[in-house]
């Protein structure tokens, strides 16, 4: 018989010595303790010293390498990225092109007596009669020079040599070196050619001759006339040699 105010079943102890509860198991305000806030600051503490696993370390070195590296805002290995792979080919072309012309060098220009007073004055006439003196042409390639449009006096004084030709070798291996120079996309010299003249390039050379690159250096001169040669006229390079040849005449 259970005495009066005994429960009618026996109540389980919780393990440990008597009283002690686990204090996680509380329930409700025991979480707010501050035992409890004491526990959940220690937590915090560790979880920012734990360092990272060598996977999630990797991983982010792996991320970090990519980011550094990566174009075209993709996530994809650089050595097998196509625009790196056009960019690597571009600097490597200028690289060799920048080394070429070292080596070459500026053509040297043709040889002539210092042009005349009269000569001079002839050139503001026309463009044809510039063109038709070594010292007009000269003159006019070093103002090109300064315009980085040389190449095209150049292009017209290679095809004029070429029409001077009669050997047949010979002018198929200086027809080879002109389209090379001034023809080729990939040339550092290519001069401004309209796609219907490229067209007939392209047939004349399966058999060149004196008179391949007639519609091409035709189109040529006709640019330097239009473009080039007023500029000149108004340039310090042709004024200067005017009032040069003007002074000397003076005083002789």
């Amino acid at each position: 018989m259970r005495g009066a105010g005994e429960p009618p079943f026996p109540v389980a102890q919780p393990a440990g010595t008597g009283g002690e509860a686990c204090e996680d198991a509380r329930p409700g305000p025991a979480a707010d303790t501050p035992m409890g806030s004491e526990r959940t600051e220690i937590r915090k503490r560790q979880m920012a010293t734990t360092p990272e696993t060598p996977g999630a370390a990797q991983a982010q070195l792996s991320t970090g390498n990519r980011g550094s590296n990566a174009c075209c805002f993709c996530w994809c290995c650089c050595c097998s990225c196509s625009c790196l792979t056009v960019r690597n080919q571009e600097e490597e072309r200028a690289r060799r092109t920048s080394h070429e012309l070292q080596v070459e060098g500026i053509p040297n220009c043709e040889e002539s007596p210092a042009p005349t007073l009269e000569e001079v004055n002839a050139w503001a006439q026309s463009f044809d009669k510039l063109m038709l003196t070594p010292a007009g042409r000269n003159a006019f390639r070093e103002f090109l020079r300064t315009e980085f449009s040389e190449e095209n006096m150049l292009f017209w004084m290679a095809c004029e040599e070429l029409k001077q030709e009669s050997n047949k070798s010979v002018i198929e291996e200086k027809a080879r070196l002109i389209y090379e120079d001034y023809i080729s996309i990939l040339s550092p010299k290519e001069v401004s050619l309209d796609s219907r003249v490229r067209e007939v390039i392209n047939r004349n050379m399966l058999e060149p001759s004196q008179h391949t690159f007639d519609d091409a250096q035709l189109q040529i001169y006709t640019l330097m006339h239009r473009d080039s040669y007023p500029r000149f006229m108004n340039s310090a390079i042709y004024k200067d040699l005017l009032q040069s040849l003007s002074e000397k005449s003076i005083e002789a």
